[in-house]
């Protein structure tokens, strides 16, 4: 199976604006989030091999090698987030002539709505490991890129948000109440937690941009 990465970066903004069904806000979502964690690998390559920041090296290079291992995890979700859509249509559209095909199709499709809401929190953790490690390279990357960290915390917020917005949306249509709870309550953590780091980077974003010299 071709992997959606691999078409060129108009033909993905033109399959996302078509009338298609995918990619959907979740694949869109971590299509942004790997955006945002490729700013972060940028300052974290202006920042390696800087004699200012060789006293800091060995952490950004570690950072770095995370970034690069989540855009790679982010790009894997941008193809099971389709995945998971494409089982719940198919889910969806089974027959339903008798009480037995009522009883399969149902339990298909219930089946689908979890795994199409396990992939968006899955998309949204990794958006959460992202701005960890954007938090910590802020705080010692070279100053003259520090904004694009920035921009990396905002755009995986964002991304997070956008994510989760999928699982609010499957929630009320998933009859089990335990995974209606854990689901909702790793949404709301997850959320409360970006919000906080997008916060610390901004500030010491700020600091950072106003001692520059």
């Amino acid at each position: 199976m071709s992997r959606f990465f691999d078409r060129s970066l108009r033909e993905i903004i033109g399959a996302a604006s078509s009338s298609a069904p995918t990619p959907g806000g979740g694949s869109v979502s971590a299509i942004v989030a790997c955006l945002g964690v490729a700013m972060t690998a940028m300052v974290c390559n202006l920042t390696i091999g800087k004699e200012k920041y060789r006293a800091v090296e060995p952490q950004v290079r570690e950072i770095l090698e995370t970034a690069n291992g989540l855009i790679g995890r982010l790009e894997d979700l941008v193809d099971a987030d389709m995945a998971v859509f494409n089982g719940f249509m198919s889910a969806y559209r089974m027959p339903r002539n008798n009480e037995e095909e009522k009883a399969a199709r149902q339990a298909a499709v219930q089946e689908a709505l979890k795994e199409a809401t396990g992939v968006p929190l899955e998309i949204a953790r990794a958006c959460l490991d992202a701005l960890k490690i954007t938090c910590r390279l802020a705080a010692v990357g070279n100053k003259m890129a520090v904004s694009d960290a920035g921009v990396a915390a905002l755009v995986l917020e964002a991304a997070l948000k956008g994510a989760l917005l999928n699982v609010d949306s499957n929630i009320p249509m998933i009859d089990e109440p335990e995974f209606k709870t854990r689901a909702a309550e790793e949404k709301d953590a997850l959320i409360l937690e970006a919000g906080r780091l997008k916060e610390a980077v901004m500030a010491i974003v700020r600091e950072r941009m106003n001692n520059r010299l």
